[in-house]
């Protein structure tokens, strides 16, 4: 029995330490870059964070604000200055950001019980749907049936007129030590975490700041550092770098198309509340 006992506690150990790695941001390329977080200016938080824990993630109050985790990804729900944003992500830069399942059609049936509104895919597609937040952050769920959690971070998909793709294609490749890769014929840059996709739209779109999406970030290894490249390549701060009330050490850039990125070396989040 106490072998049995000893096998039981060393299962459980083991599969609660895998859960946790899986949560965990991607390591860091050789830029010292992984995927960090999508940030919204929510009008109703506690709508949002109702959403994404039925989703899957688990809610942490760094400094007093909600932030939910998902493998590869943090969701920020609020600007420590309170301000609300205005403006769904379509007809942004950032048109949407995805999410991947191991099974969409059982995800959607667990979400749909717990509240969530999710659309179907297009063109019926059972293995894509989508989630839009009430204030319009449209997120796509794709699947692989592979994968050995139920939901992790995907992509960000930029959309921006046909003559700038492969401008910025070269731009987030360079910058962030991304691979360029194709999907569907269409561009990808390869980052820890997370694949930029991007699409050719039709007319230029709105930058993402003050949108309810205002900015997606990347987590660094080493901040000083890596804000020195981005200054040695030319790329200027929007705000000189600094440490907020959670520990952060932070800056923003803005890509020459109008989304807005956050630079993050990530202070330890502490216990998750649920």
């Amino acid at each position: 029995m106490e072998s049995i006992r000893r096998f039981v506690v060393f299962l459980l150990a083991s599969t609660l330490t895998a859960a946790i790695a899986a949560a965990q941001p991607a390591p860091f390329n050789e830029a010292g870059v992984t995927m960090g977080h999508w940030h919204l200016t929510s009008k109703n938080v506690e709508a949002d964070k109702k959403l994404f824990l039925a989703m899957g993630g688990k809610l942490y109050m760094p400094g007093g604000l909600p932030l939910l985790m998902f493998p590869g990804l943090y969701v920020n729900l609020a600007l420590a200055s309170g301000e609300k944003g205005d403006g769904g992500t379509e007809g942004s830069v950032v048109n949407h950001v995805g999410f991947i399942v191991d099974n969409v059609q059982l995800r959607v049936a667990q979400w749909k019980a717990a509240g969530v509104n999710v659309l179907p895919g297009l063109n019926n597609r059972l293995d894509q749907a989508f989630v839009v937040t009430a204030d319009g952050v449209r997120m796509e769920i794709l699947e692989d049936k592979t994968q050995t959690v139920p939901i992790r971070n995907e992509h960000v998909h930029l959309w921006l007129p046909e003559a700038e793709v492969s401008k910025a294609v070269e731009w987030y490749a360079k910058t962030f030590g991304g691979t360029v890769g194709t999907r569907n014929n269409q561009p990808v840059v390869n980052l820890p975490g997370v694949q930029l996709r991007f699409a050719r739209a039709d007319t230029k779109q709105a930058p993402t700041r003050g949108r309810i999406l205002d900015h997606f970030g990347f987590d660094v290894k080493d901040h000083a550092a890596f804000v020195k490249r981005l200054e040695s390549a030319g790329i200027k701060l929007d705000e000189p770098a600094h440490t907020i009330a959670n520990g952060n050490t932070i800056t923003y850039i803005t890509d020459p198309w109008g989304a807005r990125l956050e630079i993050v070396q990530r202070a330890p989040l502490g216990a998750p509340v649920q």
